[in-house]
């Protein structure tokens, strides 16, 4: 059986939207050549990817390989090294790039966002 407490509803008109582990997320379908899964929220009954929302989504590699290409990368490696070590073609390693920092960029100022005022720092 598969785990899907980590999911939640994408669909923001939803009023589970965003909340994890209420039950209302199931595996509708597996697709692809990797059978991702194709989830639904049993309260609004949209359908949504898996990797909908992370970096990785629309990519084509497996999970493994993804990994390794924002290891690589996340180690200082550069895109032609990566590219040679992994067999994955350099503009694909730049794409997975650019969308994971993209991604840290949106989560950063997200969190920064809601973060409490630091009251010994102000007026330094």
């Amino acid at each position: 059986m598969d785990d899907l407490s980590p999911f939640c509803c994408r669909n923001a008109e939803c009023p589970l939207y965003g909340r994890r582990g209420q039950g209302n997320i199931a595996v509708r379908a597996r697709y692809g050549p990797h059978r991702r899964r194709l989830l639904y929220c049993k309260g609004c009954k949209k359908t949504f990817s898996e990797r909908q929302g992370t970096p990785l989504f629309d990519c084509r590699l497996d999970d493994a390989t993804a990994g390794a290409v924002l290891a690589h990368l996340h180690e200082g490696c550069g895109v032609r090294q990566t590219e040679r070590l992994l067999g994955v073609h350099r503009d694909t390693v730049m794409r997975l790039g650019r969308q994971a920092g993209l991604h840290a960029k949106a989560a950063h100022d997200e969190l920064v966002a809601f973060s409490p005022q630091d009251q010994q720092g102000a007026g330094r």
